[in-house]
């Protein structure tokens, strides 16, 4: 899921470390449990939030599924949104 940066609001940061994972980006995660929740490039002013950190009911469909190119020979994906090789 994408979200604006500039319209992101935590009701906590407690946990919350920033990692630059690389030149171009940067990963927010839990400091105390290592889950990943957050992928920001810097040059974007959007942020990537891992669905699986949000309360549910979340409401949200799959729009894409990328990277298919990559996945396991054992996944079948079989709900008929978009597969791109590559983001």
């Amino acid at each position: 899921m994408y979200a604006s940066y500039e319209n992101l609001t935590f009701t906590s940061d407690e946990g919350l470390t920033w990692y630059g994972s690389s030149d171009f980006a940067k990963r927010g995660f839990c400091k105390f449990c290592g889950s990943s929740l957050f992928y920001k490039m810097n040059d974007k002013n959007s942020i990537a939030i891992a669905a699986g950190c949000l309360d549910a009911p979340t409401n949200l469909k799959i729009d894409k599924h990328i990277f298919v190119k990559d996945k396991g020979d054992y996944y079948e994906i079989t709900d008929g949104a978009p597969q791109i090789e590559r983001f």
